[in-house]
């Protein structure tokens, strides 16, 4: 095949007894039409009639033999035609990107605008394009990390009412109560709850199912039953359900009130291994929740650097068939963490696809950027995953693991390697993206020279712990 000159202005081409348009309309999208002349449709009309009237009987004639005219008048023409755009299709398209040197991400979406004469319209999607920018000059600061005493008499008042005394009483329900209940719900005859001697904690402000149960609890008695009817929220997570009223059925079983221990150094000394006193055990709490608060603070620093990063990225585009793959794996996703099949969780959710895909769009384009962004960082920096890395990780994440060694054989296998890979790359560039953006990255720094530093760095923590 030879090709014609090429308009390069207005993207027309003719190849071969075919007219190409080609648009941009982004970056990441290329629309082809194509239009076939006669002369070049004429050559598919007569293949497909080779392959027709090899399956065809036509009266009169043995298969295989009948003329073409007269297969094409019991068939129809439309018949004819639409057997030569089956063949047609994918070899002018396939024709028409590769004059044009348009690399397909995926595969494009074709439609015959025109059977005849045909004129056929591919919608390509073009790779992902991504352009940090001078991203070496980001910068991030530091939140402080600090405990306040009042947090350390929160965490030892927590600690009071672990080892607190539940002791019976006979009075009316109180707030701070233990109360034992069975309790039942309904609604329109579907079953929400049934639960028998259930315990439940009545703090004041907290939420017993929906709003409004907790408070139907209070004031009533050991052996008393009380029903009553709440509307579930607009937000009720059966959403067929929500906003309808629902029936509840309360009997108390039992009333406890908490006696909490004393304050002092035997407290201390009954609390976990023991403690010498309580500025011992204040002290230990404190150091406990300074290192909480730390591991937060480090996870918030690589979140707003990860944002930062989309932030000043000079441009990040990419086709539409990446926001759809998204969607689908956040539904997935959502579907795996209560337990269901993605497709009967759609259909919970009770949304048209339209719906769904407003819902759904947002999110997944955020996390597209996200993910483009560092997987860009990562090419740049020359970010890499040695063999002997992804083989530390198995014996990491193996020791201690089951005996007959299922875990490892789960570990080693190509698809967990591969997810390790992959996992070992995500957090390798978000520590690089960290030194960059916490100013450890000299101007002129090369990314093996940094890679050592933080190498090292990893290591010195790790021994730390």
């Amino acid at each position: 095949m030879t090709a014609a000159p090429v308009d390069a202005a207005r993207g027309h081409a003719i190849i071969g007894l075919v007219k190409v348009s080609t648009q941009r309309p982004t970056g990441c999208e290329a629309v082809l039409e194509i239009e076939i002349e006669p002369e070049r449709l004429e050559s598919y009309l007569e293949r497909a009639y080779r392959r027709l009237v090899q399956r065809t009987d036509v009266p009169g004639f043995r298969r295989g033999k009948a003329p073409r005219s007269m297969l094409e008048r019991y068939l129809g023409r439309h018949r004819l035609l639409h057997e030569a755009l089956d063949i047609m299709v994918p070899e002018v398209v396939r024709e028409a990107l590769t004059e044009q040197g348009i690399e397909p991400f995926d595969r494009p979406q074709v439609e015959v605008v025109q059977e005849e004469p045909p004129v056929i319209k591919a919608t390509v999607p073009l790779p992902p394009v991504i352009e940090l920018g001078d991203y070496r000059s980001l910068r991030v600061e530091r939140e402080p990390v600090g405990v306040a005493p009042e947090e350390v008499d929160a965490a030892l008042e927590e600690l009071r009412r672990r080892y607190a005394l539940h002791e019976p009483v006979n009075r009316p329900v109180q707030w701070g109560d233990i109360v034992y209940m069975d309790i039942r719900g309904e609604v329109e005859g579907r079953r929400l709850v049934n639960e028998e001697d259930v315990e439940v904690r009545l703090q004041e402000g907290s939420v017993l199912l929906l709003p409004g149960l907790a408070e139907a609890v209070i004031g009533m008695e050991r052996g008393q039953e009380k029903t009553v009817t709440l509307p579930l929220p607009e937000d009720y997570p059966r959403r067929e359900l929500a906003g309808r009223p629902a029936t509840f059925t309360i009997r108390v079983r039992a009333v406890r009130e908490e006696r909490l221990p004393e304050l002092n150094d035997d407290f201390a000394r009954e609390v976990g291994e023991g403690f010498a006193s309580l500025e011992a055990l204040r002290a230990r709490l404190e150091e406990d929740l300074r290192q909480r608060k730390e591991a937060e603070a480090e996870a918030s620093y690589r979140e707003r650097a990860v944002e930062a990063l989309v932030e000043m990225a000079a441009r990040i585009e990419f086709p539409q068939v990446l926001v759809e793959e998204e969607v689908e794996r956040l539904l997935r996703e959502e579907a795996r963490a209560v337990g269901q099949d993605v497709d009967r969780y759609i259909e919970q959710l009770r949304r048209s696809p339209e719906e769904l895909w407003q819902e759904y769009r947002g999110r997944a384009e955020e996390r597209l950027r996200r993910s483009l962004a560092l997987g860009r960082l990562a090419e740049l920096e020359g970010v890499q995953v040695m063999d002997e890395e992804i083989a530390q990780e198995i014996e990491r994440l193996s020791a201690g693991g089951q005996p007959d060694g299922g875990l490892r054989a789960i570990l080693e296998s190509p698809a967990g390697r591969e997810a390790l890979r992959r996992s070992l790359l995500t957090r390798k560039t978000l520590d690089r993206l960290v030194a960059i953006a916490s100013g450890k990255v000299e101007e002129g720094e090369s990314p093996q020279q940094a890679s050592g530093a933080e190498s090292a760095e990893a290591e010195k923590e790790e021994s730390q712990t």
